[in-house]
């Protein structure tokens, strides 16, 4: 059975998922780096991002790569593909992570202007969804055949599907981060009247694990 999950979303102390200003420099905005301390540096990501096979192992490195257990497409709201906003202003943009990006599946992108699919090495396609985020999850259920659809951020994204009761499972990394402002993943949702209850807490150097789970 297909699960919507969110896995190692990494937030500061005080809330924040992102930095602001966002920019092609600070493609997590201003600060938003520090978050992911405890990521970094693992196996699981100098292998996803840079072909290493080295990096470090243990509780931080279990949970990265439990995010790419079983999952068979992702959803990633504009802004994690791109520092662009409005219409595309470069069509040869393709993203973050040069020509083999991480993924390996097809990648839903949510946008509101059209854009025709990009083909990349290893497996990934993105696909550039107007519909919202129903008509996304609908096309990376599909394309996912059984598997589970990840959703990858940002905060909004997020946001959206927890309003609508369409995430299973979250995995998020609390970070010993001040940001002071960004992004604020939780802001105006009632994750206990939602019925999310935390399942497992894990404490590491760099973070503290937590996974929240949709319980009825």
């Amino acid at each position: 059975m297909t699960r919507v999950r969110v896995e190692s979303f990494t937030l500061s102390l005080d809330g924040y998922g992102a930095g602001p200003n966002q920019s092609l420099n600070n493609p997590l905005g201003e600060g938003g780096t520090e978050l992911h301390q405890w990521l970094l540096p693992t196996r699981t990501f100098q292998r996803a991002l840079f072909g290493k096979d080295d990096g470090t192992t243990g509780v931080d490195n279990d949970f990265a790569a439990r995010g790419f257990h079983n999952v068979g497409a992702w959803i990633l709201g504009r802004n994690m593909f791109s520092p662009h906003r409005g219409p595309w202003p470069d069509m040869t943009w393709k993203g973050w992570w040069g020509d083999n990006p991480p993924y390996h599946v097809p990648v839903f992108i949510l946008t509101h202007y059209a854009r025709p699919s990009i083909e990349m090495e290893g497996g990934t396609t993105f696909h550039f969804v107007t519909g919202g985020i129903h008509e996304a999850l609908a096309r990376a259920r599909e394309a996912a055949a059984g598997k589970d659809v990840r959703i990858g951020g940002g905060p909004d994204t997020i946001r959206q599907y927890l309003r609508e009761g369409l995430i299973d499972e979250l995995h998020i990394a609390i970070s010993p981060v001040l940001l002071g402002r960004g992004e604020a993943l939780f802001a105006g949702v009632d994750l206990r009247a939602l019925g999310y209850a935390c399942v497992e807490s894990v404490g590491t150097e760099k973070a503290t694990h937590v996974v929240l789970r949709r319980v009825r």
